[in-house]
């Protein structure tokens, strides 16, 4: 058994935010039925290289991006824009429990299938909508776009150098955690409707999620009354707390507390730092930085990253060295905690995909379908779930619904 074993999603989204959503619900053992349009479905399809498997439609194969939010899924492809193509989802709502989309505010309204229609069909539907900045506001019927959202969301501004350029983080942060706060909210719709008896609307969108990951700095600020900097990889409120120049490459250092610090101190042989007024409290760290910085920058300067890592890991103390990603999928802990996963693709053959990061002991995730093909369930889902004869798919796919 699964957690979700007997629930299913009707998936009208693309790109990252949405997919990531509907493939968490999916690893958890729902039936997601992605709907994609006939002959290009989800653009994400194409944003490659690399590609893997054979050639079709206007793609050299599966796009590894693809792949990556579409597992444990089975593609149907319906033209939204035809009646028949609405009709199909009308009837595939009436015995679905979760709707998740992310067209632009109002676009699935305008065809007859916003929440209000649906909810018609099936009160007990939990429909959720991903966009860019809501379904309310002055923005409400803006596109958004993961770099878009950094930027003005205020992670760009907080990210890069000190004295550098704002950067964006190095994955699309705001579209896979807003996939995950969307998974979320759709679980505790659930279980309230397992209480009350009906669905709701779920509304998530990627600026309120990206203010909501400012956490700790968006604090600082509305308490402190005091905009936060960028400190590259330092720590706002800790320190020392970021990379480190050892004689052969950089690595990581946190020191997050007084004990932590004298423990530093004592590996490297700097009891004098400790002894610094300037260095003796926290506080006293962050505002000295730059001179506390210099201070350890000489003494790493002097041997190799890994005789510092074995040293300062033998006495406790938080460090790492700083990964490629084929590092990361080398490392010793990675793969006894099985993150990475193989499947079999039906035309790239066995797929490696990355892992579950949470470990459930009685229904664990698992990989029940490999990333689908283009349209690879349609008459599968339209025969088995929805009633239509083989000759109504026919006539369907030869009139371009399908």
């Amino acid at each position: 058994m699964q957690p979700l074993e007997n629930t299913r999603v009707i998936d009208l989204t693309r790109a990252l935010a949405g997919p990531y959503c509907t493939m968490m619900l999916g690893d958890l053992g729902a039936d997601v039925v992605k709907v994609e349009r006939p002959g290009h479905g989800d653009e994400s399809r194409g944003w490659g290289p690399p590609f893997v498997g054979a050639p079709y439609g206007p793609y050299p194969g599966e796009s590894a991006y693809f792949i990556a939010a579409n597992r444990n899924k089975r593609s149907i492809t319906v033209d939204l824009k035809r009646p028949q193509g609405v009709e199909i989802i009308r009837r595939l709502t009436r015995q679905s429990d979760v709707l998740v989309e992310n067209f632009r505010t109002g676009v699935l309204d305008g065809m007859g299938l916003g929440y209000g229609d649906l909810r018609a069909l099936n009160p007990r539907l939990v429909y959720c909508s991903i966009s860019g900045y809501g379904r309310s506001g002055p923005y409400a019927e803006r596109p958004g776009y993961d770099f878009i959202v950094q930027a003005e969301g205020g992670m760009m501004g907080i990210t890069g150098p000190e004295a550098g350029p704002p950067s964006r983080v190095g994955i699309p942060i705001v579209d896979i955690t807003a996939g995950m706060f969307a998974a979320t909210a759709i679980l505790a719709a659930l279980r309230a409707r397992d209480l009350g008896g009906e669905g709701q609307l779920v509304d998530v969108s990627l600026l309120d999620t990206q203010v909501a990951l400012l956490t700790n700095v968006a604090s600082n600020y509305l308490v402190g009354g005091a905009a936060p900097q960028r400190y590259g990889n330092a720590h706002p409120n800790l320190a020392p707390y970021e990379a480190f120049r050892a004689r052969d490459r950089w690595f990581a250092l946190a020191a997050a507390n007084e004990r932590q610090w004298a423990t530093l101190c004592a590996v490297i042989g700097r009891p004098d730092l400790q002894d610094d007024p300037r260095f003796a409290r926290n506080s006293e760290r962050v505002t000295n930085r730059p001179a506390l910085l210099a201070a350890l920058g000489e003494v790493f300067a002097t041997r190799d990253a890994n005789e510092w890592l074995s040293a300062l890991q033998q006495a406790g103390l938080p460090c790492g060295p700083i990964n490629t990603v084929a590092d990361v999928f080398a490392h010793p802990q990675v793969g006894p905690r099985q993150m990475v996963l193989e499947t079999q693709h039906p035309t790239a053959g066995p797929v490696r995909l990355a892992g579950f990061p949470y470990k459930l002991s009685a229904t664990p995730a698992g990989v029940h379908r490999p990333p689908p093909l283009l349209g690879q369930h349609s008459e599968e889902v339209l025969v088995d779930l929805l009633g239509y004869s083989s000759q109504d798919v026919a006539r369907l796919r030869a009139e371009g619904v399908i």
